[in-house]
């Protein structure tokens, strides 16, 4: 029997699981940093979000520790090398939101090309402005994807059905598109895209990936969604791409001003750039939301609770 450790609310299939698999599991979900660094040694795994970071201070004191499990896809706020190199797993389970977030995405572009949000609000406000809202057709453009694992993928998966032409690039593969995705270099993909969506990790290499000199090599001016992490884009830069008319539209799901850790937005405390944003009527916004739903909510803990009974063994 291990003892496993989850410290924050996620489905009860992954502690039925992992009970069920023969391990004692304790929930604590108002552990932190500090408390949980003085009793890591009590248990065999641990499950975590992003409130708790798992750096090398921690790490170098987990001694009993054999696996990491991450409810969700990111890993940005585990050293990942560090802990494998110390022969500890780190799982995620990215398989559980990938339909999700490749729904929510195409959701954010449908917004954006038919000025769905700006539209609501207007009529809300009693103004009734149809030429104004004249859309535009996805099947008519070119959606260029940047990053084609899990959520690239189901967007792409989405988008068939549209009819548009879709473009994948992936700095880390070759031959994986399918007979629907064309699979291009990056440049091509921005000498054709008029779309793009980011489907990347966040790490070292892809942070403000997209600043102003990556935006600056687009032929066409595109309309930008990004699901993946929001410090991959740099905000005043896209700011600045959009007053230039180089970026038409934006829709983000995450921002690089969110407070992982605290799951939330302090709207006091806001630079410029994202005040812009705010105001902006070709902006649509939401809360880090694209893999949240009632379904991916279970598949996420369901595909966690199989992997971390796998590497337990």
């Amino acid at each position: 029997m291990k003892t496993i450790l989850i410290t924050d609310n996620t489905h009860a299939v992954l502690a039925q699981r992992l009970q069920e698999a023969g391990h004692n599991v304790i929930i604590d979900t108002a552990v932190d940093y500090d408390s949980l660094l003085a009793r890591i040694d009590d248990y065999d795994a641990i499950v975590v979000r992003s409130k708790i970071i798992i750096d090398r201070r921690f790490l170098d004191q987990a001694h009993r520790l054999r696996c990491i499990g991450r409810v969700g896809a990111g890993m940005e706020t585990i050293d990942v090398d560090y802990a494998e190199a110390r022969g500890i797993r780190c799982l995620n389970s990215p398989e559980g939101n990938r339909d999700a977030v490749g729904e929510h995405a195409v959701g954010l572009l449908l917004s954006l090309l038919n000025n769905i949000a700006r539209a609501d609000a207007e009529v809300r406000r009693g103004l009734w402005q149809r030429e104004a809202n004249r859309g535009l057709e996805l099947g008519c453009r070119t959606v260029g994807i940047i990053g084609f694992g899990n959520m690239g993928a189901s967007f792409a998966r989405c988008l068939r059905g549209f009819g548009c032409r879709i473009l994948a690039y992936d700095k880390y593969k070759t031959d994986y598109a399918p007979d629907y995705v064309e699979e291009v270099t990056l440049e091509q993909l921005q000498r054709e895209a008029d779309v793009l969506s980011l489907h990347v990790p966040l790490t070292d290499e892809t942070r403000h990936m997209v600043n102003g000199s990556f935006l600056g090599c687009f032929a066409k001016p595109i309309m930008l969604i990004n699901t993946s992490r929001g410090a991959v884009v740099d905000t005043p830069a896209l700011v600045a791409a959009m007053k230039e008319g180089r970026v038409l539209g934006a829709a983000l799901d995450v921002i690089e001003y969110e407070k992982m850790t605290t799951d939330g937005l302090d709207i006091e405390h806001l630079p410029d750039a994202f005040r812009y944003l705010l105001q902006a009527p070709n902006v649509v916004l939401t809360p880090h939301v694209a893999g949240w739903t009632v379904e991916s909510k279970y598949k996420l803990a369901a595909v966690l609770a199989d992997k971390i009974i796998e590497a337990l063994k």
